[in-house]
């Protein structure tokens, strides 16, 4: 039976960062991923293109995390979104900051990222086993008995970076949980986040249409992105971003030209008042929109009476969409809810019940918005869970 100081379970963003980092700290690692390659979730992020992370302070960065973004000041304090572009830069990647601060690889493949990590993680001398599940995790004797199918390991520390149970065709089935459970540690709720929404709202008359820095508003949540209409209701990082907060059965409201005050529209009615509603919104809005927003009214502008304008006013300024319901966990990119925070020591990601025994990435009860700032996460927890592990005292 193998001994190793140190083994990771999962080989996505966290682990692989997880595993460098231990392995800096002149640990013995095995990182085992049940995948036949590592990072399979990284190569379908950013479109393929590998949104890695964001360049925006740590204010931007906490902003755009609304599930339990505040529990990470500690770990930001020892490797944050500028880490994250150093380290890269440093193994051989030139990276691009593009809108909204999105990093993408300069190659727009994410072969490029996913590529500079495993040379990264054999440079620094992990052992990896691939198309390798675990099927059982125990402690005892002060060690953790790591079994897959055919083999036995041990290891002094387990750290845990098995995802959520978001897009399982990646290997995400929410086997970290069962690990929480077998040690008898809190799980949150699970749902579907950075999710599309499923509407009620007449889509198929604006379906394909993409709209760029739109504002969806619901209570006292306002989301400034672009936004797609689809067959079955709203996607984009807009509507991604809004699935944080709701859970269907909401109204919420799209300002279709929110850099627009409600002073330049009249104007712009004004001006072209001799013009049809369809074409005087044409000269803001795609044809197909203004053609939309234009159907309940008279044809020509100047033909509206005063309460028909501030009718059409508030169809383009604050209409409103039911949503229905989300995707399921299967189709969201991000899983909400996950190990209780309040178990985990924030500075070392360690279990608070279990010595030895560490959590990073998308098992922690922790969840961002799309624009590189889950991939954020997983990597700084996955970077410190490494190192703490590391560098505590042995059990």
């Amino acid at each position: 039976m193998t001994h190793y100081d140190i083994i990771i379970i999962g080989g996505g963003p966290a682990g692989i960062m997880a595993a460098i980092s231990a392995c800096h700290y002149n640990q013995k690692v095995l990182l085992i991923e049940k995948n036949k390659r590592l990072g399979k979730k990284l190569a379908g992020t950013g479109g393929g293109r590998c949104n890695v992370t964001n360049s925006g302070s740590l204010d931007d960065i906490l902003a755009n995390i609304p599930g339990n973004g505040r529990f990470l000041y500690s770990v930001f304090s020892q490797f944050d979104n500028h880490d994250i572009i150093q380290f890269f830069e440093e193994n051989g990647v030139a990276l691009k900051v593009e809108d909204h601060g999105r990093v993408f690889p300069k190659t727009d493949k994410s072969q490029t990222i996913i590529k500079a990590l495993e040379r990264k993680i054999k440079e620094e001398g992990a052992s990896i086993l691939t198309g390798t599940e675990v099927v059982s995790v125990k402690k005892y004797d002060h060690q953790f008995h790591i079994k897959t199918a055919d083999k036995e390991m041990t290891a002094g520390k387990l750290i845990v970076t098995t995802g959520g149970k978001s897009y399982p065709s990646t290997g995400s089935t929410g086997f970290g949980y069962e690990i929480a459970r077998h040690f008898k540690l809190s799980l949150t709720a699970l749902e579907a986040a950075e999710s599309p929404l499923l509407t009620d709202f007449p889509h198929k008359l604006l379906q394909g249409i993409s709209l760029t820095d739109i504002t969806l508003t619901y209570q006292k949540h306002s989301i400034t992105h672009d936004l797609l209409f689809t067959h079955f209701g709203l996607s984009g990082p807009a509507a991604l971003r809004m699935s944080s907060f709701i859970k269907g059965g909401e109204t919420i409201y799209l300002d279709f030209l929110p850099q627009k005050e409600d002073s330049e529209l009249l104007e712009l009615l004004n001006t072209y008042s001799h013009k049809t509603v369809k074409n005087a919104l044409k000269t803001l809005l795609p044809e197909r929109v203004a053609d939309f927003l234009a159907q309940p009214f008279p044809d020509k502008v100047k033909q509206l009476n005063s309460k028909q304008i501030q009718e059409l006013m508030q169809q383009i300024k604050h209409f409103p969409i039911k949503v229905t319901g989300k995707m399921s966990l299967a189709k969201s990119f991000v899983t909400k809810g996950g190990l209780a925070l309040n178990e985990i020591v924030p500075k070392t990601l360690e279990s608070k019940k279990v010595a030895g025994l560490y959590f990073a990435g998308e098992v922690l009860d922790i969840n961002a918005h799309t624009g590189g700032f889950n991939i954020t996460c997983a990597l700084c927890t996955g970077w410190v869970a490494g190192k703490q592990a590391a560098v505590r005292d042995e059990i």
